[in-house]
C-alpha cells in the first residue's frame, strides 16, 4: 500500500461522519498520512453525508484524490451517487441490509450486513458504525486497538456499559468479515514505524495560529462553516487568559473587536460570506481608524443563504472590494493545513504592523479538512506588535501622522498625553474632524500607501514545478495542493508545468507575478466560483497581454481534483507556441 481513497457515504445523523472521522484517527495513529473531504447535509438531521479519507505511508498528502479505492455505502442512496466515482477494480463494501448492488465485475464486492449485525448482535441500531470499523479492521488491517483506544476517549465519560456496547460492536465487524468474506482484494493499510503526526482541521490549526500570535479577545456569531473556531476558542482562549464573547449578530461581533483593538489588544472574528457581508460598513470604520484587526471568512457558497455546508470560492471579490469610499485592508488566502496555523501569524502581524484589518479567506472544504501534519516549530517565529508612540511623539501627538512608510505611532487608552479622537469622519493628522478636498486626498493615499509595503514581504508568493515552464497554473487558497499535486504528475509524465501561489490577494501581487510569466504564453486558472474571480483580476494585472489566461472556474461545492487540472494543462501545452 502506498496511497489508498476511502470514501464513506450514508444517511446523515447516522454516523456517517463521525465513522470517517474514527477511521482518520486510527490511520493517523498508526504513523500513516491522512487528509480529508467531507459533505453533509445543511438540515439539522436528514440527507445524505459523505466523507473521503485519503491514506497513505510515505506520501506528503497534497489533495483529496481523485476517484475512490474503497466505497463504504451504509444505503442505497450512497451506492447510488457514488459508486461510478469508484475506479475499476476498486472494493465497495456494502450494507446487505439495506439493499444489493447491480451485477457487475467491475469492482470487488464485499456484503456485510452493518444494520443486522448492530440489532441483533448489540441490541443498538446506532452501533452499526461500529461493527463498519470492526470490518474494515479486518479487511484492510488497521489495528484494532486503534479503534478501541479512540473509542474511550470518545465515549468513555458515557461510563463502562456504553464503551463495552462500542467495543462489542467492534469486535462483531471483525468476526463476521473473517467468517464471511473472502478477501479478493490487494489492499491493505500497513502501519507506519514513524511517529503518528498532529491531526488537525483547518479551522483548528487556524485557532492555535491566532493564539500563537498572541490573540486576545475573540467576538463571534456562529455561522458554518466558521462555527467551529467560535467552539474551538471558547475552550482555549480563557486558558491564555483571553476573553470571547459570542455577539448577537456579525455587526456586534466586529464592533467588539473593534473597540478591542482600540484598547490594545490583538482581536479577530470569523464568519462566513452572509456575516462578512453585515460586517462591511463596520469594516469601513476600521479601514478609516487605522485599527489592527483580523476577520476570517470561512467561504461557502451562495448568494445568500447559499448552500451552508458546501465550499466555494466566490467572497474574493467582496473581500477585496467590500465596501464604501475605497477602504482599503489586506487579503490573505490559506492554503493547507499547516498554512492554517502559520497563516494565522502572519495575518496578526501585518495586521499590528500595518495597523489595518486583514482578511483571511478560508473555505467549507478547507476548514473542515483534517490532515497529518508536523507538529509546529514555534521557537523560531516573530511576533509583531503595533508601532506605540514615543516620548517625542506625545509630546505632541498626532495619532494619523504621516510618516515616510505612512505607518503612524498607536497609542493605547490611558497612555499620558495619548489621547486622541478616532471616529468614522475624515480627519487630520491630529485626529481632528476635516472635510477639506486636500486633506481627504492625502490622508486616503496614507492608508493605501501603507499597505504596499506587505508586497515586500518574501513569502507572498510561492513557485512549484518547473522554473521556466510552458504553461503554467496560477490558483489561490485552497487549491494549492491540487495544483501542486497535477504540476507533479505532469512534470513525471515529460511536460513543462509550473505553478505560482500567491498567498496575498490584495494588495494584488502584480510585480511577483509578471516576473514568473515572463516567457509564458498560456496560463491555467483553477478556482471554485462561476465567474472566475481570480482569473479576471489577473488578466487586468498583466503588463504581457498576450498571455492566454484560460480560466479553469465551477461553482457546486466539489474541489477540483489533480487529474482535472492536469488535463487542462495538457490542452493548453497542444496549443502551445
Amino acid at each position: 500500500m502506498s496511497d489508498i481513497v476511502f470514501r464513506f457515504g450514508g444517511e446523515g445523523g447516522e454516523g456517517v461522519i463521525s465513522t470517517g472521522e474514527l477511521f482518520t484517527t486510527a490511520c493517523a495513529r498508526s504513523g500513516l498520512e491522512i487528509y480529508t473531504f467531507r459533505s453533509y447535509p445543511a438540515e439539522i438531521k436528514g440527507g445524505h453525508a459523505m466523507i473521503q479519507v485519503r491514506v497513505a505511508d510515505v506520501n506528503i498528502l497534497l489533495s483529496r484524490g481523485g476517484t475512490a479505492d474503497v466505497l463504504v455505502a451504509f444505503n442505497k442512496e450512497a451506492y447510488d451517487r457514488h459508486y461510478k466515482e469508484l475506479r475499476d477494480g476498486g472494493v465497495l463494501v456494502y450494507d446487505n441490509t439495506d439493499f444489493l448492488p447491480d451485477e457487475d465485475t467491475r469492482t470487488i464486492k464485499y456484503p456485510i450486513p452493518f444494520n443486522k449485525i448492530a440489532m441483533e448482535d448489540i441490541g443498538i441500531r446506532l452501533t452499526k458504525n461500529m461493527v463498519a470499523l470492526g470490518a474494515l479492521s479486518e479487511l484492510f488491517g488497521i489495528p484494532q486497538d486503534k479503534f478501541k483506544e479512540i473509542c474511550r476517549e470518545k465515549f468513555g465519560k458515557k461510563g463502562e456499559a456504553v464503551l463495552q456496547k462500542n467495543f462489542l460492536a467492534i469486535e462483531a465487524g471483525v468476526k463476521y468479515v473473517q467468517q464471511n468474506v473472502k478477501k479478493a482484494d490487494s489492499l491493505r493499510v500497513q502501519p507506519s514505524g514513524r511517529q503518528p503526526r498532529l491531526v488537525l482541521s483547518g479551522n483548528e490549526a487556524l485557532s492555535l495560529g491566532a493564539l500563537a500570535a498572541g490573540l486576545n479577545v475573540y467576538a463571534g456569531y456562529p455561522i458554518t462553516p466558521a462555527s467551529t473556531i467560535l467552539e474551538f476558542l471558547a475552550r482555549e482562549l480563557p486558558k491564555t487568559g483571553g476573553s470571547l464573547i459570542q455577539t448577537e449578530d456579525e455587526i456586534a461581533a466586529l464592533g467588539v473587536v473593534c473597540g478591542a483593538s482600540f484598547a490594545g489588544k490583538k482581536a479577530m472574528t470569523a464568519t462566513s460570506g452572509p456575516g462578512l457581508s453585515l460586517m462591511v460598513e463596520m469594516l469601513g470604520l476600521a479601514a478609516m481608524t487605522e485599527l489592527p484587526l483580523v476577520i476570517v471568512d470561512a467561504q461557502r457558497a451562495g448568494p445568500s443563504t447559499g448552500m451552508p455546508t458546501k465550499t466555494e470560492q466566490s467572497d474574493l471579490m467582496m473581500a477585496i472590494h467590500g465596501g464604501h469610499g475605497e477602504a482599503p485592508r489586506i487579503v490573505l488566502g490559506l492554503t493547507s493545513v499547516e498554512d492554517c496555523f502559520y497563516g494565522m501569524i502572519r495575518a496578526f502581524n501585518m495586521a499590528e504592523y500595518y495597523q489595518t484589518p486583514v482578511i483571511v479567506l478560508t473555505d467549507q472544504a478547507l476548514a473542515q479538512r483534517e490532515a497529518s501534519i508536523v507538529k509546529p516549530d514555534t521557537s523560531h517565529l516573530e511576533i509583531l506588535t503595533r508601532r506605540l508612540p514615543t516620548a517625542a511623539d506625545l509630546a505632541d501627538y498626532q495619532r494619523y501622522k504621516i510618516t515616510p512608510d505612512n505607518i503612524s505611532p498607536m497609542a493605547i487608552p490611558g497612555m499620558p498625553d495619548g489621547f486622541y479622537s478616532a471616529t468614522g469622519i475624515e480627519h487630520t493628522e491630529a485626529g481632528g474632524l476635516n472635510y477639506e478636498p486636500a486633506n481627504h486626498g492625502k490622508m486616503i493615499e496614507k492608508r493605501w500607501k501603507k499597505i504596499e509595503g506587505v508586497l515586500k514581504q518574501p513569502w507572498i508568493t510561492k513557485n512549484y514545478g518547473t522554473p521556466n515552464p510552458e504553461v503554467a497554473i496560477i490558483g489561490w487558497g485552497s487549491e494549492e495542493g491540487v495544483i501542486r499535486e497535477a504540476v507533479e504528475n505532469g512534470n513525471k509524465e515529460g511536460m513543462k508545468l509550473g505553478a505560482m501561489h500567491p498567498k496575498i490577494l490584495w494588495p494584488f501581487p502584480t510585480e511577483a507575478i509578471n516576473t514568473y510569466l515572463k516567457g509564458v504564453k498560456r496560463v491555467v486558472v483553477p478556482e471554485l466560483n462561476y465567474s472566475g474571480q481570480f482569473a479576471k483580476i489577473l488578466k487586468q494585472n498583466l503588463q504581457d497581454r498576450n498571455i492566454d489566461v484560460i480560466s479553469m472556474a465551477k461553482p457546486g461545492g466539489i474541489p477540483w481534483s489533480p487529474a482535472e487540472v492536469l488535463a487542462q494543462a495538457k490542452e493548453a501545452s497542444k496549443h502551445y507556441v
